[in-house]
């Protein structure tokens, strides 16, 4: 429909949720491995564009990590009421990794969208995959690391794994480099945009680039809303 409606929801509820000016900004999906800087570009886009993202929070099982806010940085879950929740088809995409569920539920989109916002979801390539099935038409923007070296040293850096964790990371980043690196070959036209992110500024120039349309429409939005 003309406003991106999301997978089995009726058309009345999606008219509801519409900003009055009837002008959707599509949503953004970021994927890539972890340590690839995703959070870090999109605090940068939080920081630099106020009132124009929304982060859609997900919905993990796995124990918060030190700093970690509920419902800030994740919606920290037990397995069986999200378990339940996928099954009910709340969830617009959900993975298991490192035998966690991680899933982005549609009432944490839902939120930011009524808003008039962009919609940033943090997702996993297979969440990639489940979000491809739905109508919700977003941005898809890759983020990878230069090179699998360069990734191991910042996950270390990080001190926040087990080893036998931080090598589970890295050979889930490995394959999620290969399928975003080889689009013909493995995993045809998924994503809008690759960036590799070897300087911080640069991926986020190029980021805001791709971006910039939907922000000048929640930006002109808003004008007009003042203006009137």
């Amino acid at each position: 429909s003309a406003i991106g409606s999301l997978a089995g929801y009726p058309p009345s509820t999606l008219n509801r949720l519409a900003p009055e000016s009837g002008v959707r900004p599509r949503p953004v999906v970021l994927s890539g491995p972890s340590g690839a800087g995703k959070s870090t570009l999109m605090k940068m886009l939080l920081r630099d564009y106020d009132g124009v993202f929304g982060f859609s929070v997900s919905h993990t099982t796995r124990d918060p990590r030190p700093g970690e806010v509920d419902g800030k940085d994740y919606h920290f879950s037990n397995r069986e009421a999200m378990q339940e929740d996928i099954d009910d088809g709340k969830y617009i995409e959900n993975a298991e990794f490192s035998g966690n569920l991680y899933g982005t539920s549609k009432s944490s989109v839902d939120d930011v969208r009524a808003k008039g916002l962009i919609c940033i979801l943090d997702v996993e390539i297979q969440g990639v995959r489940n979000i491809k099935e739905t109508d919700l038409d977003p941005i898809y923007v890759s983020i990878q690391p230069p090179s699998i070296e360069i990734l191991e040293k910042r996950l270390r850096d990080r001190n926040t794994e087990t080893e036998e964790s931080l090598q589970k990371r890295l050979e889930a980043a490995r394959v999620d480099m290969e399928l975003s690196r080889s689009p013909l070959l493995s995993y045809p036209g998924v994503f809008d945009v690759l960036i590799v992110n070897d300087d911080l500024e640069e991926a986020y120039d190029k980021l805001q680039s791709v971006l910039i349309e939907e922000i000048t429409k929640v930006q002109s939005t808003k004008k007009e809303k003042c203006n009137s």
